[in-house]
């Protein structure tokens, strides 16, 4: 087995240290799931994100359970359906079970509950935590006028907001916004809104002797953001988690962060 490398984390509270590259499993099911999630642990990520929608947290959790990495290394993430809002302990108890674990190391609002972003379910979520359920909780898919709702609310920002994110998204503002609230960004589908045949990314990559896709997961590394690339396929899957041994110039980031329109 693949020893994880020294990996970049974001530090979230309660001295959860959060690896800044993790493994999505969107839209994997079944036995792909299951066989992408041990290549990934395989080729060193200890970062796995799932949600209850996904419908395949039993393969995540068998693949980690036969990958034979240990519970304690691997940085589990699974996430509540906004619908489930009100049933938010029954959720977790199932996602537990299918995980095959006692705690998840993040948990997330999905999306915000259309009933008042959700602050119910936040302070739900907060009881978890000091239960030890889950180790940090967080949002997904929040605007900062969500956020503060929550931190008006209870005193308590969200460890995590989840977003889609990627060079032509590339928003300073909410970066910054988010920063500010002591909120990690986290983005998702990086390469889905980014043309990877862009000039500007074949040129940086080109330099570093790289792929566009590397560059465009370095981006995020380089700017602080944990980034969850998805694929099935062990090359890439491989491919993705190889972004440690080179980073972006202050100037490269700077054109990177130039595509956004």
């Amino acid at each position: 087995m693949t020893s994880s490398v020294d990996q970049p984390t974001v530090a979230l509270p309660g001295e959860v240290a959060m690896p800044l590259v993790g493994f999505g499993t969107w839209q994997a099911t079944g036995r792909a799931c299951y066989e992408a999630v041990r290549a990934a642990l395989e080729a060193g990520y200890r970062h796995i994100d799932t949600a209850t929608a996904y419908g395949n947290e039993d393969e995540v959790g068998r693949a980690l359970r036969d990958s034979g990495v240990p519970r304690e290394e691997v940085f589990l993430t699974t996430k509540l359906p906004p619908e489930h809002a009100g049933h938010e302990r029954r959720t977790l108890g199932e996602s537990l079970a299918a995980l095959g674990t006692d705690h998840v190391d993040l948990w997330l609002i999905h999306w915000p509950p259309q009933r008042g972003g959700g602050l119910d379910t936040w302070r739900e979520f907060l009881a978890v935590r000091n239960e030890g359920l889950a180790r940090a909780v967080g949002v997904s898919n929040y605007s900062t006028t969500q956020l503060d709702v929550l931190i008006q609310a209870t005193s308590v920002a969200p460890a995590v907001n989840q977003i889609r994110w990627g060079p032509s998204l590339y928003d300073p503002d909410r970066e910054a916004e988010n920063r500010q609230r002591g909120v990690a960004l986290e983005g998702y589908s990086p390469f889905k809104s980014t043309d990877l045949n862009d000039p500007v990314l074949v040129e940086i990559a080109g330099a570093h002797g790289v792929t566009t896709s590397q560059v465009v997961l370095r981006w995020h590394i380089d700017h602080g953001v944990v980034v969850i690339p998805k694929s099935v396929t062990p090359e890439r899957i491989r491919a993705n988690f190889d972004v440690f041994g080179f980073s972006l110039s202050a100037d490269e980031l700077r054109r990177i962060d130039g595509l956004a329109g």
